[in-house]
């Protein structure tokens, strides 16, 4: 019985050696490993440089021109595809900071960027605030170059008293004006001031 007792305290050794061994072997390749990436960053940036896609999650990005901000935008995730140079983002909310010192709110499910010139295609229950009129649409643009929004769908605007449906519509952020187009219909109060 004694060598038996023996017999298994030593495999029990061996076993617990053999584990030890393994976990400084692994420790030991991954710790090499690193090194070898870590020191040659040109391996991860190849992967980047050749057109492979990144997602990230929640994203924040201002906007300026001569130290004047023009937008800010936030959202739930971001997914930039290199080859196309855009973005494509889910969740999304725009503020659009006019000359002014007043502010336009846009909300989105999905938009799409485009990197080289931050133009922008939203869509998904689109939502424009401004003071107290909301703009609701299913799909449109923004021309950072001209400061225009525009939607070539149907729109409607509400507030103060007023209800207004369109088939397109072209707000000019610069000068806060908005042309509407297509069957424009609704009813404006005595007030109303867009």
């Amino acid at each position: 019985m004694a060598w038996t007792r023996s017999k298994r305290s030593k495999t029990i050794k061996l076993i617990l050696l053999s584990i030890i061994l393994i976990a400084v072997g692994i420790v030991i390749v991954v710790y090499v490993g690193y090194r070898r990436i870590s020191n040659t960053p040109e391996l991860i940036l190849s992967t980047i440089e050749n057109g492979a896609n990144m997602s990230i999650g929640r994203i924040q990005q201002t906007v300026t021109h001569d130290g004047k901000r023009q937008l800010s935008l936030e959202a739930e995730s971001a997914h930039y595809i290199e080859t196309q140079k855009q973005v494509i983002l889910k969740d999304l909310s725009v503020t659009f900071f006019l000359d002014d010192n007043s502010e336009v709110y846009l909300s989105a499910q999905k938009g799409i960027v485009n990197r080289d010139t931050n133009d922008m295609e939203v869509s998904g229950n689109v939502v424009i605030k401004k003071d107290n009129y909301l703009l609701a649409t299913e799909q449109l643009n923004y021309d950072h170059r001209q400061r225009i929004i525009f939607s070539k769908v149907p729109v409607s605007i509400s507030g103060n008293s007023t209800n207004i449906l369109a088939d397109s519509a072209i707000f000019d952020l610069k000068t806060k004006k908005i042309w509407l187009e297509g069957n424009v219909e609704g009813t404006l109060s005595a007030n109303s001031a867009l």
